[in-house]
Protein backbone atom coordinates (compact mmCIF):
# COMPACT_ATOMS: atom_id res chain seq x y z
CA UNK A 1 0.00 0.00 0.00
CA UNK A 2 2.66 1.95 0.87
CA UNK A 3 4.49 1.27 -2.27
CA UNK A 4 1.36 2.16 -4.13
CA UNK A 5 0.55 5.97 -2.51
CA UNK A 6 4.63 6.82 -3.65
CA UNK A 7 4.03 5.43 -7.15
CA UNK A 8 0.87 7.70 -7.21
CA UNK A 9 2.74 10.81 -5.95
CA UNK A 10 5.39 10.50 -8.43
CA UNK A 11 2.68 10.19 -10.93
CA UNK A 12 0.81 12.56 -10.06
CA UNK A 13 3.91 14.97 -10.03
CA UNK A 14 5.12 13.80 -13.07
CA UNK A 15 1.67 14.54 -14.86
CA UNK A 16 1.69 17.74 -12.80
CA UNK A 17 5.02 19.15 -14.73
CA UNK A 18 4.15 17.76 -17.83
CA UNK A 19 1.20 19.76 -17.61
CA UNK A 20 2.42 23.03 -17.63
CA UNK A 21 5.52 22.42 -19.99
CA UNK A 22 4.12 23.95 -23.16
CA UNK A 23 2.21 26.78 -21.88
CA UNK A 24 5.63 27.74 -19.57
CA UNK A 25 7.37 27.08 -22.74
CA UNK A 26 5.77 29.21 -25.23
CA UNK A 27 5.33 32.09 -22.96
CA UNK A 28 9.13 31.94 -22.15
CA UNK A 29 9.85 32.04 -25.97
CA UNK A 30 7.23 34.85 -26.64
CA UNK A 31 5.86 33.00 -29.47
CA UNK A 32 3.41 29.92 -30.59
CA UNK A 33 5.38 27.42 -32.82
CA UNK A 34 3.40 25.91 -35.41
CA UNK A 35 3.37 23.29 -38.05
CA UNK A 36 1.37 23.89 -41.05
CA UNK A 37 1.79 22.63 -45.05
CA UNK A 38 2.12 26.44 -46.32
CA UNK A 39 1.50 25.20 -49.80
CA UNK A 40 -2.82 24.47 -49.48
CA UNK A 41 -4.22 26.97 -50.44
CA UNK A 42 -7.65 27.94 -47.96
CA UNK A 43 -5.41 26.09 -45.43
CA UNK A 44 -2.11 27.67 -45.32
CA UNK A 45 -0.13 29.25 -48.02
CA UNK A 46 1.90 32.01 -48.13
CA UNK A 47 1.04 35.82 -50.27
CA UNK A 48 2.96 37.71 -52.67
CA UNK A 49 4.08 39.69 -50.13
CA UNK A 50 5.03 36.58 -47.54
CA UNK A 51 2.05 37.12 -45.36
CA UNK A 52 0.68 33.44 -43.97
CA UNK A 53 -3.02 32.80 -44.61
CA UNK A 54 -5.75 29.98 -44.26
CA UNK A 55 -7.92 27.96 -41.92
CA UNK A 56 -4.89 26.09 -40.36
CA UNK A 57 -2.74 29.33 -39.67
CA UNK A 58 -5.24 31.09 -38.66
CA UNK A 59 -5.92 28.42 -36.02
CA UNK A 60 -2.44 28.63 -35.20
CA UNK A 61 -3.19 32.52 -34.45
CA UNK A 62 -5.98 31.93 -32.39
CA UNK A 63 -4.24 29.70 -30.03
CA UNK A 64 -1.62 33.25 -29.68
CA UNK A 65 -3.93 35.28 -29.26
CA UNK A 66 -5.63 32.97 -25.73
CA UNK A 67 -2.14 32.36 -24.88
CA UNK A 68 -0.07 35.71 -25.49
CA UNK A 69 -2.80 38.26 -26.13
CA UNK A 70 -1.54 38.35 -29.64
CA UNK A 71 -2.47 36.56 -32.81
CA UNK A 72 1.12 37.64 -34.60
CA UNK A 73 3.14 35.84 -32.63
CA UNK A 74 3.32 32.94 -34.42
CA UNK A 75 6.52 31.00 -35.62
CA UNK A 76 5.30 28.61 -38.88
CA UNK A 77 7.31 26.05 -39.94
CA UNK A 78 6.08 24.78 -43.52
CA UNK A 79 6.22 20.93 -43.27
CA UNK A 80 5.51 17.92 -45.83
CA UNK A 81 2.72 15.32 -45.13
CA UNK A 82 5.88 12.95 -43.66
CA UNK A 83 7.33 15.79 -40.94
CA UNK A 84 4.31 17.34 -40.00
CA UNK A 85 3.80 15.04 -36.87
CA UNK A 86 7.61 13.93 -36.54
CA UNK A 87 8.32 18.01 -35.81
CA UNK A 88 5.32 17.51 -32.89
CA UNK A 89 6.90 14.49 -31.65
CA UNK A 90 10.75 16.33 -31.37
CA UNK A 91 9.37 19.41 -29.74
CA UNK A 92 10.47 21.47 -32.50
CA UNK A 93 6.51 22.58 -32.62
CA UNK A 94 4.03 23.31 -30.10
CA UNK A 95 1.37 22.14 -32.10
CA UNK A 96 1.02 20.62 -35.76
CA UNK A 97 -2.11 22.14 -38.14
CA UNK A 98 -1.26 20.96 -41.09
CA UNK A 99 -4.51 19.05 -42.56
CA UNK A 100 -3.77 16.29 -40.65
CA UNK A 101 -6.98 13.27 -41.07
CA UNK A 102 -7.83 12.10 -37.54
CA UNK A 103 -6.72 8.02 -37.73
CA UNK A 104 -7.26 5.22 -34.41
CA UNK A 105 -3.55 5.11 -35.80
CA UNK A 106 -2.03 8.60 -34.87
CA UNK A 107 -4.11 9.01 -31.89
CA UNK A 108 -2.84 5.97 -30.56
CA UNK A 109 0.62 4.84 -31.61
CA UNK A 110 2.39 8.16 -32.09
CA UNK A 111 2.23 9.46 -28.48
CA UNK A 112 -0.45 12.68 -29.74
CA UNK A 113 -3.35 13.73 -29.20
CA UNK A 114 -5.99 14.87 -31.73
CA UNK A 115 -8.56 17.67 -30.38
CA UNK A 116 -11.48 19.43 -31.76
CA UNK A 117 -11.27 19.11 -35.82
CA UNK A 118 -12.00 22.20 -37.42
CA UNK A 119 -12.52 20.54 -40.94
CA UNK A 120 -14.61 17.86 -41.87
CA UNK A 121 -14.00 16.37 -45.28
CA UNK A 122 -13.72 13.12 -47.34
CA UNK A 123 -11.84 11.57 -50.54
CA UNK A 124 -13.52 12.95 -53.79
CA UNK A 125 -12.85 12.36 -57.33
CA UNK A 126 -11.99 15.30 -60.25
CA UNK A 127 -12.14 15.31 -63.63
CA UNK A 128 -12.36 17.88 -66.74
CA UNK A 129 -15.88 19.02 -67.94
CA UNK A 130 -15.11 18.15 -71.30
CA UNK A 131 -14.98 13.83 -69.91
CA UNK A 132 -19.10 14.52 -69.63
CA UNK A 133 -18.74 12.54 -66.32
CA UNK A 134 -21.16 13.66 -63.27
CA UNK A 135 -20.84 10.28 -61.30
CA UNK A 136 -18.44 7.71 -60.31
CA UNK A 137 -20.18 5.23 -61.88
CA UNK A 138 -19.33 7.15 -65.61
CA UNK A 139 -15.57 6.40 -64.84
CA UNK A 140 -15.09 3.13 -65.80
CA UNK A 141 -11.50 2.57 -67.94
CA UNK A 142 -10.76 6.26 -66.88
CA UNK A 143 -6.97 7.02 -65.64
CA UNK A 144 -6.74 7.36 -62.27
CA UNK A 145 -2.98 9.72 -60.82
CA UNK A 146 -2.04 8.34 -57.53
CA UNK A 147 0.68 8.86 -54.44
CA UNK A 148 1.96 4.83 -53.59
CA UNK A 149 0.89 3.98 -50.27
CA UNK A 150 -1.51 6.71 -49.41
CA UNK A 151 -5.41 6.85 -48.68
CA UNK A 152 -6.08 7.92 -52.69
CA UNK A 153 -4.65 4.50 -53.67
CA UNK A 154 -6.93 2.61 -51.14
CA UNK A 155 -9.76 4.81 -52.30
CA UNK A 156 -9.49 3.99 -55.91
CA UNK A 157 -9.61 0.30 -55.01
CA UNK A 158 -12.57 0.39 -53.04
CA UNK A 159 -14.28 2.81 -55.49
CA UNK A 160 -13.80 -0.35 -57.97
CA UNK A 161 -15.42 -2.60 -55.64
CA UNK A 162 -18.39 -0.33 -54.70
CA UNK A 163 -18.98 0.39 -58.28
CA UNK A 164 -18.06 -2.49 -60.15
CA UNK A 165 -15.72 -0.50 -62.76
CA UNK A 166 -12.75 -0.59 -63.72
CA UNK A 167 -9.58 2.40 -63.06
CA UNK A 168 -6.59 2.14 -63.98
CA UNK A 169 -3.66 3.91 -61.87
CA UNK A 170 -1.01 5.87 -62.85
CA UNK A 171 1.08 5.89 -59.67
CA UNK A 172 3.51 9.37 -58.86
CA UNK A 173 5.27 10.00 -55.77
CA UNK A 174 5.13 13.72 -56.11
CA UNK A 175 1.77 15.75 -55.59
CA UNK A 176 3.12 18.83 -57.80
CA UNK A 177 4.26 15.85 -60.45
CA UNK A 178 0.67 14.44 -59.88
CA UNK A 179 -1.01 18.06 -60.65
CA UNK A 180 1.49 18.34 -63.61
CA UNK A 181 -0.08 14.78 -65.04
CA UNK A 182 -3.88 15.49 -64.28
CA UNK A 183 -4.04 19.18 -65.64
CA UNK A 184 -1.87 17.78 -68.59
CA UNK A 185 -3.86 15.29 -69.44
CA UNK A 186 -2.08 12.35 -68.49
CA UNK A 187 -4.59 11.06 -66.24
CA UNK A 188 -8.37 11.49 -66.25
CA UNK A 189 -8.83 11.77 -62.39
CA UNK A 190 -7.18 12.93 -59.69
CA UNK A 191 -8.05 12.12 -56.09
CA UNK A 192 -7.73 13.39 -52.98
CA UNK A 193 -9.83 15.35 -50.16
CA UNK A 194 -12.19 17.39 -51.24
CA UNK A 195 -10.40 20.50 -50.19
CA UNK A 196 -7.04 19.56 -51.22
CA UNK A 197 -8.92 19.17 -54.84
CA UNK A 198 -10.50 22.49 -54.64
CA UNK A 199 -7.15 23.88 -53.28
CA UNK A 200 -5.40 22.19 -56.10
CA UNK A 201 -8.47 23.64 -58.88
CA UNK A 202 -7.92 26.90 -57.31
CA UNK A 203 -4.05 27.40 -57.75
CA UNK A 204 -2.89 25.22 -60.38
CA UNK A 205 -5.35 24.77 -62.76
CA UNK A 206 -4.96 26.75 -66.46
CA UNK A 207 -8.86 27.16 -65.82
CA UNK A 208 -10.54 26.81 -62.84
CA UNK A 209 -14.21 26.75 -64.47
CA UNK A 210 -12.59 24.05 -66.87
CA UNK A 211 -12.98 21.26 -64.05
CA UNK A 212 -15.62 19.71 -61.48
CA UNK A 213 -15.46 17.70 -58.18
CA UNK A 214 -17.50 14.82 -58.40
CA UNK A 215 -20.23 14.93 -55.53
CA UNK A 216 -19.93 12.13 -54.03
CA UNK A 217 -17.22 11.46 -50.72
CA UNK A 218 -15.20 8.71 -49.68
CA UNK A 219 -13.69 8.06 -46.46
CA UNK A 220 -14.24 10.32 -43.74
CA UNK A 221 -11.49 13.18 -43.27
CA UNK A 222 -11.74 14.82 -39.63
CA UNK A 223 -8.74 17.34 -39.75
CA UNK A 224 -7.26 20.23 -36.90
CA UNK A 225 -4.94 20.70 -34.30
CA UNK A 226 -2.71 17.92 -32.89
CA UNK A 227 -0.29 18.13 -29.68
CA UNK A 228 1.52 16.14 -27.60
CA UNK A 229 -0.37 13.19 -25.27
CA UNK A 230 2.15 14.52 -22.31
CA UNK A 231 0.55 17.74 -21.66
CA UNK A 232 -3.18 18.05 -20.78
CA UNK A 233 -3.18 21.61 -19.67
CA UNK A 234 -1.96 22.46 -23.46
CA UNK A 235 -4.30 20.02 -24.88
CA UNK A 236 -6.98 21.89 -23.27
CA UNK A 237 -5.78 25.08 -24.19
CA UNK A 238 -5.72 24.21 -27.91
CA UNK A 239 -8.91 22.68 -27.40
CA UNK A 240 -11.13 25.13 -26.08
CA UNK A 241 -9.57 28.02 -28.40
CA UNK A 242 -11.21 25.88 -31.47
CA UNK A 243 -14.82 25.55 -29.10
CA UNK A 244 -14.75 29.15 -28.55
CA UNK A 245 -14.50 29.95 -32.70
CA UNK A 246 -17.68 27.63 -32.77
CA UNK A 247 -19.22 29.37 -29.70
CA UNK A 248 -18.51 32.24 -30.87
CA UNK A 249 -20.34 31.95 -34.14
CA UNK A 250 -23.23 30.19 -32.23
CA UNK A 251 -23.68 32.89 -30.02
CA UNK A 252 -23.43 35.32 -33.17
CA UNK A 253 -19.96 36.95 -31.48
CA UNK A 254 -18.03 38.10 -34.20
CA UNK A 255 -14.67 40.35 -34.56
CA UNK A 256 -17.06 43.33 -35.25
CA UNK A 257 -19.23 43.45 -32.51
CA UNK A 258 -17.40 41.52 -29.82
CA UNK A 259 -16.84 44.91 -28.02
CA UNK A 260 -20.36 45.50 -27.78
CA UNK A 261 -21.13 41.92 -26.52
CA UNK A 262 -18.71 42.14 -24.11
CA UNK A 263 -20.49 45.90 -22.47
CA UNK A 264 -24.34 45.11 -23.13
CA UNK A 265 -24.75 41.29 -23.88
CA UNK A 266 -27.02 40.00 -21.28
CA UNK A 267 -26.80 36.05 -22.77
CA UNK A 268 -24.82 34.13 -19.98
CA UNK A 269 -23.00 32.08 -22.28
CA UNK A 270 -21.41 35.10 -23.82
CA UNK A 271 -20.52 36.73 -20.65
CA UNK A 272 -19.44 33.25 -19.79
CA UNK A 273 -17.10 32.53 -23.31
CA UNK A 274 -15.67 36.30 -23.16
CA UNK A 275 -14.95 36.41 -19.10
CA UNK A 276 -17.32 38.88 -18.03
CA UNK A 277 -18.53 37.20 -15.39
CA UNK A 278 -16.06 34.76 -13.97
CA UNK A 279 -12.35 34.41 -14.51
CA UNK A 280 -13.02 32.54 -18.16
CA UNK A 281 -9.53 30.80 -18.39
CA UNK A 282 -8.64 29.99 -14.68
CA UNK A 283 -8.79 26.03 -15.53
CA UNK A 284 -6.89 27.01 -18.07
CA UNK A 285 -4.04 28.71 -16.90
CA UNK A 286 -5.02 31.97 -19.07
CA UNK A 287 -6.24 35.78 -18.73
CA UNK A 288 -10.02 35.80 -18.32
CA UNK A 289 -10.55 37.37 -21.39
CA UNK A 290 -8.39 34.61 -23.78
CA UNK A 291 -11.72 34.08 -26.05
CA UNK A 292 -12.33 37.71 -26.38
CA UNK A 293 -8.61 37.86 -27.59
CA UNK A 294 -9.37 35.19 -30.29
CA UNK A 295 -12.53 36.36 -31.63
CA UNK A 296 -11.53 40.39 -31.00
CA UNK A 297 -8.13 39.38 -33.35
CA UNK A 298 -9.14 36.40 -35.65
CA UNK A 299 -12.66 36.09 -36.08
CA UNK A 300 -15.18 33.46 -35.17
CA UNK A 301 -15.07 29.94 -37.03
CA UNK A 302 -17.89 31.31 -39.89
CA UNK A 303 -15.44 34.10 -40.27
CA UNK A 304 -12.38 31.89 -40.52
CA UNK A 305 -14.16 29.75 -43.05
CA UNK A 306 -15.51 32.09 -44.94
CA UNK A 307 -12.25 34.31 -45.74
CA UNK A 308 -10.64 31.38 -46.43
CA UNK A 309 -12.14 28.49 -48.07
CA UNK A 310 -15.69 29.65 -48.37
CA UNK A 311 -17.66 32.40 -50.79
CA UNK A 312 -15.23 35.01 -50.10
CA UNK A 313 -12.01 33.09 -50.97
CA UNK A 314 -10.76 31.62 -54.74
CA UNK A 315 -11.93 28.25 -53.40
CA UNK A 316 -16.13 28.98 -52.86
CA UNK A 317 -16.39 25.85 -50.88
CA UNK A 318 -20.27 25.32 -49.23
CA UNK A 319 -20.16 24.77 -45.63
CA UNK A 320 -21.78 21.09 -45.90
CA UNK A 321 -20.50 19.31 -43.11
CA UNK A 322 -18.66 22.08 -42.05
CA UNK A 323 -21.65 24.38 -41.01
CA UNK A 324 -23.03 24.43 -37.47
CA UNK A 325 -25.08 21.53 -36.19
CA UNK A 326 -28.54 23.89 -36.29
CA UNK A 327 -27.57 24.31 -40.00
CA UNK A 328 -27.41 20.78 -40.48
CA UNK A 329 -23.23 20.48 -39.96
CA UNK A 330 -21.33 19.17 -37.48
CA UNK A 331 -19.92 21.55 -35.57
CA UNK A 332 -20.75 21.52 -32.02
CA UNK A 333 -19.42 23.33 -28.94
CA UNK A 334 -19.57 22.02 -25.45
CA UNK A 335 -21.42 23.92 -23.11
CA UNK A 336 -18.98 26.35 -21.17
Amino acid sequence: MKLTAVLCLAFTATAGAASAGTLDNVKANGTVKCAVNGARPGFSSVASDGSWMGIDVDTCRAVAAAVLGDASKVQFLKTTNQTRLTALQTGEVDLTVANTTWTRARDTDLGLDFVAPTFYDGQALMVAKALGVSEVSQLDAATVCVRPGSTSERVVADIQGKYGITLNPVVIEDQNEINTAFFGGRCDVAVQSSSGLSSIRASVAPNPDDYVILPQLFSKDPMGPVVRQDDGQWRDIVQWVVYSLIQAEESGVTSANVDDMLANSTDPTVKRLLGADDAGGEGLGLAKDWAYQVIKQVGNYGEIFDRNAGEGSPLKLPRNLNALYSDGGLLYAPPL
